[in-house]
C-alpha cells in the first residue's frame, strides 16, 4: 500500500503527484515558516506550516508533526530510507533528523537551503535534468559555511553548481542588521566608500555613530549575498521603514511604494548602469544602490529599484543560460512573493526564449523546502 492509495493525516495540507517514483523519505524543512515532507511512490504530502522554530511552539509541533507522518508511513508497514534536512546544524528541524535518524537507524542527508528552493519547484513541475535556479531570499547557509540569499545556480537532481551570487554585503550587528534596515542602508554607503555619511544620515537612528566604526574595523559585520537584504538596504537608502517590527515589512513598504507610482506613471525605465556582473558571475548592485541614496521621490526610487533588479536578473540569467547551454529556469525563494519582481520576470523571460518554472501548488517561500529536501534526498539515494 502506497500514499497514493490512502487518506492523508491531518496535519498534511498539500499532496502532490511526482513525476517518478521516490523511496520512503523524510524530509524535515527549514528554519522559517517550517513543514514536514513525507514522500513514497508517486506521492508526497506536505504538512501545515508549524511555525519558525526559534519558537518552543514551533519546535514541539515540528517534532509532533513528523512523528505523526511516521505513524502514518508505518500504518502502511512503511519506514523511510533517509530523513532529510537543512544543511545548517544548529537548527531544530537539523537536530531532531539526526534524533530520528538514530532511532531508526537510517542516514540522515543534508541538502543545501536554496538547492531545495530550486528543486522544490522542479519537483511540482516534474523536471528531470539540468535547470537553472534564481533562488532569492532572506538566508539560507551555504555550502562554503557563509551566509547565502542571492543565488544563480544550475541543478541536477541531487547536484548543484553555484553559478553566481549577488555581491555580499556586511551586517552591521550581524542579525540585527535584518531587522534595521538603515543599518543595511550604512553597509552600502560604506562600501561605495561614503562611511563618513553615516553618523549624520542615520542620526535618528541609536548607535548610528558606532554602525560606521564597526564596518570601518570589520567587527561584527559579516557579509551575505541575500537578496533580502539588499530590499532592506534599498528601503533604508531611500528612507522608507528603518526599522522593522514584522518580517519582510521594508520589503513590502518598498514594494507598495513602487507600485503607487507605476500605476500613476508606469514603469520607469531601468538605471544606465545601474549593475555590473564580474567573470565569475558576481552581479553587483551597489551602482543602483548609490543612486537611490539620492533620490528625492521615493515612490520613483522604488519603482527604479524594481524595474533595474528585473533588467539585471535577466542580463545574469541570460548569460548563465549562454554559458551552461540550460534553457530552463526556476524562480524560487521568499523575494518572489513580491508581485514587480515575479511579474516582471515572468514577463521578461517569456521574451528571451527561456521555459519558465515558477511554484504553482506552493508557495516560493520556506514552506516548500521540505519538498525540495525530499527531492533532492530521492535522487542523492538514486546515485
Amino acid at each position: 500500500m502506497s500514499l497514493q492509495a490512502v487518506a492523508a493525516p491531518a496535519c498534511v495540507e498539500h499532496r502532490l503527484e511526482l513525476a517518478r517514483s521516490a523511496p520512503p523519505l523524510l524530509a524535515m524543512g527549514a528554519w522559517f515558516k517550517n513543514t514536514v515532507c513525507l514522500a513514497e511512490g508517486r506521492r508526497a504530502w506536505v504538512s501545515h506550516t508549524v511555525g519558525d522554530l526559534f519558537q518552543a511552539e514551533a519546535c514541539l509541533a515540528h517534532e509532533a508533526t513528523a512523528r505523526e507522518l511516521l505513524r502514518a508511513l508505518a500504518a502502511m508497514d512503511g519506514k523511510p530510507l533517509a530523513i532529510a534536512h537543512d544543511l545548517h546544524p544548529d537548527l531544530h528541524s537539523t537536530r531532531f533528523a539526526a534524533q530520528l535518524a538514530a532511532e531508526l537507524g537510517i542516514a540522515a542527508i543534508g541538502v543545501q537551503h536554496h538547492h531545495a528552493h530550486i528543486a522544490a519547484i522542479a519537483a511540482e513541475h516534474g523536471v528531470a535534468g539540468p535547470l537553472l535556479g534564481l533562488a532569492l531570499d532572506g538566508v539560507g547557509l551555504g555550502s562554503d559555511g557563509q551566509a547565502w540569499g542571492g543565488e544563480l545556480l544550475k541543478v541536477d537532481g541531487a547536484n548543484f553548481e553555484r553559478l553566481g551570487h549577488l555581491r555580499p554585503l556586511a551586517l552591521p550587528g550581524g542579525d540585527r542588521a535584518a531587522r534595521d534596515p538603515w543599518r543595511m542602508a550604512a553597509a552600502v554607503l560604506f562600501d561605495l566608500g561614503r562611511g563618513d555619511e553615516i553618523a549624520a544620515r542615520f542620526a535618528d537612528q541609536p548607535g548610528a555613530g558606532i554602525v560606521g566604526a564597526m564596518l570601518a574595523k570589520g567587527l561584527n559585520s559579516p557579509r551575505t549575498s541575500s537578496m533580502g537584504r539588499v530590499f532592506d538596504a534599498a528601503a533604508g537608502l531611500l528612507g522608507i521603514c528603518p526599522r522593522m517590527e514584522f518580517e519582510a515589512q521594508a520589503a513590502i513598504a518598498l514594494e507598495q511604494q513602487a507600485t503607487a507610482y507605476i500605476e500613476t506613471h508606469g514603469w520607469p525605465a531601468p538605471l544606465d548602469g545601474g549593475w555590473q556582473i564580474d567573470d565569475k558571475g558576481q552581479l553587483d548592485l551597489l551602482p543602483l544602490l548609490g543612486a537611490l541614496s539620492s533620490a528625492t521621490d521615493t515612490g520613483y526610487g522604488a519603482a527604479l529599484f524594481h524595474a533595474t533588479l528585473v533588467a539585471a536578473l535577466l542580463q545574469w540569467v541570460l548569460r548563465a543560460a549562454e554559458t551552461s547551454g540550460t534553457e530552463r529556469l526556476a524562480c524560487g525563494g521568499g523575494c518572489f512573493f513580491n508581485r514587480l519582481l515575479r511579474a516582471g520576470m515572468v514577463e521578461k523571460v517569456a521574451a528571451t526564449g527561456l521555459e519558465l518554472f515558477m511554484p504553482r501548488q506552493l508557495l516560493p517561500g520556506d514552506t516548500a523546502i521540505s519538498l525540495g529536501q525530499a527531492w533532492v534526498a530521492m535522487h542523492k539515494l538514486e546515485s
